[in-house]
C-alpha cells in the first residue's frame, strides 16, 4: 500500500498555533481522502517551527468503483420528465436505462450508474489546493509579488516550498505536482536555515526525517520536548541545582527550535531580592528561559536555563552572554517596580477622600493604592460600575458571611478593602499573572496580618478543578464573597455564559464557590446570598435585573451535577435528591453520599423496586382520573398485608422525619430500608385495582405513602434500574 508525505514549509510559524495548525492538517486531508472513497491505514502529524508535516500510511492507491442505482420517471411520462432524467443520470438514451415493474405504481425507468474510481495522485493533486488555500489559521497574512493579486494565498507567514510524494514502501515515490500561488509541489526541502540551508531530496517519511535529522532538524515536536527537558534538568544537576519545571514554557520553547541546545545563563545575585514569582515570569516571559533553584529550596538561583536554535561554535557564550544582557536589563526594571511599589504615591491629598470611605491608612503603601483604584473610577464593567464600588459591595457580603464562617469581623473587612490593591502596583501592572501574589507580599511588608496577607492572595482561589482551595476562614470568607458579587453581578445584566462561551469565567467561579462550601464543609444556603449581594448592587444601579435567584441558583445545581459526577456520583441519584429550591449545597452533597450507599446495598435495590413499582401504578391511576383518596381509611383494610404497610409506613416515615431533621440521611435510608418486606408482601398479596371502588381508592392512597415518606429523602422515580 502506498504512503503519502506532505510538507508545508514556511518562515516561522508562532509557536502557539503549531500543534493546532499541523492537527488541523491532518483532519483535513484525512477528511477529503475518505470523502472521495480512499482508505489509509494511519496518520500522524508533524510540526517545527517551519513546517508542518503530515505521514500518511497505507492509502490506497485508486478509489473504489461506486455503483449506483438512479430511480427515474414512469415510462407513460411526459417527454420532458424523461429528458430531465437522462441528463441527471448522464444517459444519452432512454435506451440505456432499464424498466423496474411496481405492481402497485406501474413501470418506471431506473439509470444503473458506475463512477470509476479515481488514482490517488488525482484526488490528492484536487484537494490539497483547496486545504492550503482556506486553511484555518487565526492570523495569517499575504507576501510576496502575488499577493497584490486578488485572491492571492494567504498563510500564517510566507509559504516557501510544498513536498508531496507518493508511492509503496519498496518502490520508487512519484511527485504530486500540484500548485499553490506559483509554488509546484515536489520532493525537495531544506534543513536547518543556518547549519543547513541547501536542498534536500526526498522520498517518504523515513528518508526525510532521517535526512533532516542529519540536517540539524528534529521533526518531532514530542521528541524535541523530551530533549530540552532532559538536558536542562542535567545542565541544572551539573551545578547543583534542580529546574523549576514549566509544562508550558517547554510546549512553547519547543515550538521555538528546530535544534534544540541547552545553555546555562547567569544574573547578579543581588536581584534575588526580587520576589521569586517576578523573577520567574520576567525571565520566562522576555526571554522564554527556565529558572532553577536549590534542591528543595522555596527560592530561586541566579542561574537561568535557555534554549538555542544555534549549535554555536564557542559553545554558545556569546548566546548566553546575549541572553544575559537582556534578562538582566528586565530584572533591572522589576527591582524597579518592587521598589516603587513599596514608596509613597506623589498625589496623596486627592485620595483622602477614598481613605475615608474605606478606613485606609495612606502612610501605609497598599492603603495606597487601593485609594488611588477608587479614586480613579476605575472601570470593573461598564454595567456594574468602578472596582471601588465594587470593593464596597464585596465588603457588605464578606461581613454577612463572617456571620456564618465564623472569621473575624474585623479581618475580613481589613482583607476585602485591600484585595484589589495590588491593581494599582507596577508589579501587577507589568505582570497581571500576580495579581493577589504581591498584594500578599506588599501587605506583609507594611505589616498586616498573616490572615489578611493571605486572604488577599487566596480570594481568587480556586481557579480550576486543580487548584488549592483556601481553608483559612478570612481567606474562605472574602474568596465566597469576591465569587458570588461576580456571579450575582453578571446574571443581573444578563450577561451569563452561553454554549462554549464564557468571557467573565462564571463558570469556573461557580465551580470555587461549589469547592469552597463542600471541601470547607460549610453550610451555607445560597439563595440569602444572592438576595444580599443583589440588594448591594441594586443600591447602586436601579437597571438591573429584579429578580435572577432561580436562574443562578440552576447554574449552580448544573455545575454542582458536573462536580459530584467528577467524583464519582452518578447523574439519577443527584437528580433524585435536588429541588428546584435547594440552596444548601453541602446538603446536596451529603444526600447524594447517603442514596448512593443505600441504592447499592441489596434492601436498597429491593426497596427502590417496590417503591418505583408503587409510584408508576398511582402515576398511571392519577393520570386516568381514577380516583385516589385524600386519607387512608383502616376501616377498608381487608388483608393483613394492607395493615402491616400502613403501620410500617408509620414508623419508617416517623423515623426518617427525625434523622433528616438531625441531617443523618444514613439513618434516614436505614429507617426506610424497613419497608422493603411490607412492600413486598403487599404486592404479593394486595391486588390494587380491586373492584370496589373505595377499597381502590385506599389502597391507591396506601399507595402515596409510600411514595410521601420515600420522597422526604430522594425522588425515587428518577433512579435507574
Amino acid at each position: 500500500m502506498p504512503d503519502l508525505l506532505i510538507e508545508l514549509r514556511s518562515e516561522e510559524i508562532p509557536a502557539r498555533m503549531q500543534r493546532k495548525a499541523a492537527g488541523d492538517l491532518k483532519k483535513l486531508l484525512t477528511d477529503a481522502l475518505v470523502e472521495a472513497g480512499l482508505t489509509y491505514e494511519g496518520a500522524r502529524e508533524y510540526w517545527t517551527p517551519r513546517r508542518l508535516t503530515l505521514d500518511i500510511r497505507g492509502l490506497n492507491a485508486r478509489s473504489a468503483d461506486i455503483r449506483e442505482e438512479r430511480k427515474g420517471p414512469r415510462t407513460d411520462a411526459n417527454e420532458k420528465a424523461i429528458e430531465g432524467f437522462l441528463r441527471g443520470a448522464g444517459l444519452s438514451s432512454i435506451s440505456e436505462a432499464h424498466v423496474h415493474r411496481d405492481p402497485k405504481k406501474g413501470d418506471f425507468y431506473v439509470a444503473h450508474i458506475l463512477k470509476p474510481g479515481r488514482p490517488a495522485e488525482e484526488i490528492v493533486a484536487e484537494v490539497m489546493p483547496a486545504i492550503i488555500g482556506n486553511f484555518p489559521w487565526p492570523k495569517s497574512m499575504r507576501s510576496g509579488a502575488a499577493s497584490a493579486k486578488p485572491g492571492s494565498l494567504r498563510w500564517v507567514r510566507p509559504l516557501q516550498s510544498i513536498v508531496c510524494t507518493f508511492g509503496p514502501e519498496t518502490d520508487e515515490t512519484r511527485v504530486i505536482p500540484f500548485e499553490v500561488d506559483g509554488i509546484v509541489a515536489g520532493n525537495v526541502t531544506y534543513g536547518h536555515r543556518f547549519h543547513a540551508p541547501e536542498a534536500i531530496t526526498v522520498r517518504r517519511f523515513a528518508d526525510y526525517a532521517d535526512k533532516l535529522e542529519r540536517a540539524k532538524v528534529v521533526i518531532d515536536a514530542e521528541r524535541r520536548k523530551q530533549i530540552i527537558a532532559a538536558d536542562a534538568h542535567n545542565v541544572a544537576f551539573a551545578s547543583g541545582l534542580e529546574l523549576v519545571e514549566d509544562e508550558a514554557l517547554l510546549e512553547e520553547v519547543s515550538g521555538l527550535v528546530e535544534w534544540p541546545q541547552v545553555l546555562m545563563g547567569s544574573f547578579e545575585e543581588s536581584y534575588l531580592e526580587i520576589p521569586s514569582e517576578i523573577i520567574r515570569l520576567t525571565i520566562k516571559t522576555n526571554q522564554k528561559c527556565f529558572v532553577t533553584r536549590r534542591p528543595g529550596a522555596e527560592t530561586l538561583s541566579n542561574k537561568f536555563i535557555l534554549v538555542s536554535n544555534i549549535e554555536a561554535k564557542d559553545s554558545g557564550k556569546e548566546i548566553v552572554h546575549g541572553n544575559g544582557k537582556v534578562v538582566r536589563a528586565r530584572l533591572s526594571d522589576a527591582a524597579h517596580f518592587w521598589k516603587r511599589d513599596q514608596g509613597d504615591l506623589p498625589d496623596l491629598d486627592t485620595l483622602r477622600s477614598s481613605a475615608e470611605k474605606f478606613g485606609l491608612d495612606l502612610k501605609k503603601p497598599l492603603d495606597q493604592r487601593m485609594a488611588k483604584l477608587d479614586a480613579l473610577n476605575v472601570t470593573f464593567h461598564a454595567k456594574l460600575g468602578t472596582q471601588g464600588e465594587r470593593v464596597a459591595r464585596i465588603r457588605s457580603l464578606a461581613a454577612e458571611l463572617a456571620k456564618v464562617t465564623d472569621a473575624d469581623a474585623a479581618l475580613v473587612d481589613r482583607a476585602v478593602v485591600l484585595a484589589k490593591a495590588d491593581l494599582r502596583t507596577e508589579a501587577v501592572g507589568e505582570f497581571p499573572e500576580l495579581q493577589g501574589i504581591m498584594g500578599h507580599k506588599y501587605a506583609v511588608l507594611q505589616g498586616e496580618s498573616a490572615a489578611v496577607a493571605n486572604a488577599i492572595e487566596d480570594h481568587y482561589k480556586p481557579q480550576g478543578p486543580s487548584d488549592r482551595v483556601p481553608t483559612e476562614p478570612v481567606s474562605v470568607t472574602v474568596a465566597l464573597a469576591d465569587k458570588l458579587d461576580m456571579l450575582v453581578g453578571f446574571w443581573a445584566i444578563d450577561e451569563k455564559p452561553t454554549g462554549s462561551k464564557d468571557p467573565y469565567a462564571l463558570r469556573r467561579a461557580a465551580l470555587g464557590v461549589i469547592r469552597l462550601i463542600l471541601e470547607g464543609k460549610a453550610r451555607l444556603p445560597l439563595l440569602p446570598l444572592f438576595n444580599i449581594a443583589l440588594a448591594g448592587l441594586k443600591a447602586k444601579r436601579a437597571d438591573v435585573a429584579g429578580d435572577i435567584s432561580a436562574d443562578l441558583l440552576a447554574f449552580f445545581h448544573d455545575r454542582l451535577k458536573v462536580y459530584l459526577r467528577d467524583l464519582g456520583a452518578r447523574y439519577d441519584l443527584i437528580d433524585a435528591v435536588l429541588t428546584p429550591e435547594a440552596d444548601d449545597l453541602l446538603m446536596i452533597a451529603r444526600r447524594v453520599e447517603a442514596l448512593t450507599a443505600f441504592i447499592t446495598a441489596e434492601e436498597g435495590k429491593n426497596l427502590l423496586a417496590g417503591t418505583k413499582r408503587a409510584t408508576q401504578i398511582l402515576a398511571a391511576e392519577e393520570k386516568k382520573g381514577t380516583e385516589v383518596a385524600a386519607l387512608v381509611d383502616e376501616k377498608l383494610f381487608r388483608l393483613d398485608a394492607e395493615r402491616t404497610l400502613h403501620a410500617s409506613i408509620k414508623i419508617a416515615s416517623g423515623d426518617a422525619r427525625e434523622a433528616i431533621v438531625k441531617e443523618d440521611f444514613r439513618s434516614a435510608m436505614e429507617a426506610l430500608s424497613r419497608l422493603r418486606e411490607p412492600v413486598d408482601e403487599f404486592f404479593n398479596d394486595v391486588l390494587v385495582n380491586d373492584e370496589d371502588a373505595a377499597i381502590r381508592a385506599n389502597r391507591l392512597a396506601l399507595l402515596g405513602l409510600i411514595r410521601t415518606a420515600t420522597g422526604e429523602v430522594a425522588d425515587f422515580s428518577k433512579i435507574a434500574g
